[in-house]
C-alpha cells in the first residue's frame, strides 16, 4: 500500500500569489503533525510551493497538472460546492470528467514512484481535490465528506498497486 496526503494550499494574500502570514502560521501548525513523506509534489503556483515549505517540507517536484484545466470543471460547478456536488458533475463525464481523470492519473503517477508503504504530500488547489477524489474512488459516495476543503485541508488516499482503494478527509479542528 502507498499513501497520498493531498492538501489545499494555505491562505494567500489576494489577489497576490504568495502566502499571507496567517497562511504561513497555519501551514506550520499542520506540518508539525504531518509526515514524514518520501516525496513532496506541488502545483507550480507560488502559494502551493510556499505551503510545502512552510509545512517544513521541500518540494521534490512541481507538476503543472496540479494547477491546470479548472475551467473545464468550474464552468459547471462552483469549486466551493463541496464533495457531493463536484462528484456529481465529474461522474457525468465530459470535460469535468476528463479534468478529474487527468488529476487522478497525476496522483497515481506520484504513488507509483513511492516505495511500498511509502507516502507523499501533494499540494494543490480548492476544487481540484474534490474532483480528483471523485475520479479516484468512483464507487465511493463522497457526498458525506462535506464541504470543499478549506486551507491546508485535504484527503488521504490509499493506493494498492495500480488502483485507489480508500480515502478519508483530512479536516482541521474548528474548520467549517
Amino acid at each position: 500500500m502507498r499513501y497520498l496526503d493531498i492538501r489545499r494550499h494555505a491562505r494567500r494574500t489576494q489577489p497576490g500569489q504568495h502566502l499571507s502570514q496567517e497562511g504561513v502560521d497555519l501551514a506550520r501548525r499542520v506540518g508539525s503533525s504531518s509526515g514524514p513523506y518520501h516525496r513532496v509534489v506541488t502545483s507550480p503556483l507560488p502559494r502551493a510551493i510556499e505551503t510545502a515549505i512552510a509545512m517544513g517540507f521541500a518540494a521534490d517536484a512541481v507538476d503543472p497538472a496540479l494547477a491546470e484545466g479548472e475551467q473545464e470543471l468550474f464552468a459547471r460547478v462552483e469549486w466551493t460546492a463541496g464533495f457531493g456536488p463536484i462528484a456529481t458533475v465529474v461522474r457525468r463525464g465530459g470535460a469535468p470528467g476528463r479534468f478529474a481523470r487527468r488529476l487522478a492519473q497525476a496522483w497515481l503517477s506520484i504513488a507509483r514512484s513511492l516505495p511500498d508503504e511509502g507516502s507523499a504530500l501533494v499540494i494543490t488547489h480548492g476544487g481540484f481535490i474534490e474532483a480528483g477524489v471523485a475520479a479516484c474512488l468512483p464507487s465511493v459516495d463522497i457526498s458525506s465528506w462535506g464541504p470543499s476543503c478549506d486551507y491546508c485541508e485535504g484527503v488521504r488516499l490509499a493506493v494498492d498497486g495500480e488502483r485507489f482503494v480508500a480515502g478519508e478527509p483530512l479536516r482541521l479542528p474548528g474548520s467549517r
